[in-house]
């Protein structure tokens, strides 16, 4: 297996508010993931940036075995490698690391799958819930999916799908924001009282969380004191950030920046 890999940007595409999708040829190279890991890409030529700005570790959004370019998806942020990357010419190289991460669908069909995903969170978990719908794994898959407004959810019209199509997928959305009035799903941030009225109990499944560092560390003191132990948790970090538009208002009030370049 090498150890890295020339891709090619071949689209973009707008996947929610201030939320972009990466499309990357392989180029006819054999790039072996598994569902739910993550890469680092780097631009094969400078541009500009500082050499610690010339490359970010992505989530692989789309599943292994799907025919086509590889995605990766993100917040948009005030930072050189996004902008550069939102503006580079298609046909742009870049250098592809080799994948890695553990956040990946455990193989004990009898232990329910909980996925807890907050925001841009959702890529990796993606990944995993397309190549279980593709192998029509017999896996009981939750998704609780937590977004701020509806604008922020990505990917949300491709769960709804999944939930028709799968039985054995249950699709949780939840919005904390407060323009909810037509919302269908759940309202406020995820907590022990909404994982109890879907999940037969919280001792039994596997639980992936992913998402802003902070939500990260709320699930997983929430499933601690409820007695889940370290050994069902597996999580995934996207630092903490806000919404564009609030770092927006936030310089505008402030006077200083406040993005975050963790994503």
């Amino acid at each position: 297996m090498a150890k890295y890999y020339e891709m090619t940007l071949v689209d973009r595409r707008r996947v929610a508010r201030d939320t972009m999708a990466f499309w990357f040829d392989a180029n006819g190279t054999n790039f072996e993931f598994r569902a739910g890991q993550h890469a680092d890409f780097v631009f094969a030529e400078p541009w500009g940036g500082g050499e610690s700005d010339n490359s970010r570790t992505f989530s692989l959004a789309s599943p292994p075995e799907e025919k086509g370019p590889i995605m990766i998806a993100m917040r948009m942020r005030k930072t050189e490698f996004k902008q550069t990357l939102m503006t580079a010419a298609f046909g742009t190289k870049f250098i592809v690391s080799r994948s890695s991460g553990s956040f990946t669908l455990h193989s004990d069909i009898t232990r329910p799958a909980v996925f807890l995903a907050g925001g841009i969170g959702i890529t990796p978990i993606r990944s995993v819930l397309r190549k279980a719908a593709q192998d029509r794994l017999p896996h009981k898959l939750y998704l609780f999916y937590s977004n701020r407004e509806a604008d922020d959810a990505a990917f949300l019209e491709e769960f709804e799908g999944m939930r028709i199509q799968n039985p054995n997928f249950l699709l949780i959305s939840t919005l904390t924001g407060h323009r909810t009035l037509a919302w269908p799903y759940e309202k406020g941030r995820i907590n022990r009282e909404m994982l109890m009225r879907y999940l037969l109990g919280l001792n039994g499944p596997i639980y992936y969380i992913a998402g802003p560092s902070g939500m990260v560390a709320g699930m997983t003191d929430l499933l601690r004191s409820s007695g889940v132990s370290d050994d069902d948790i597996r999580t995934e970090e996207f630092g903490n950030y806000e919404s564009f538009q609030d770092s927006v208002q936030a310089d505008q009030r402030t006077g200083s920046p406040s993005w975050d370049s963790a994503l």
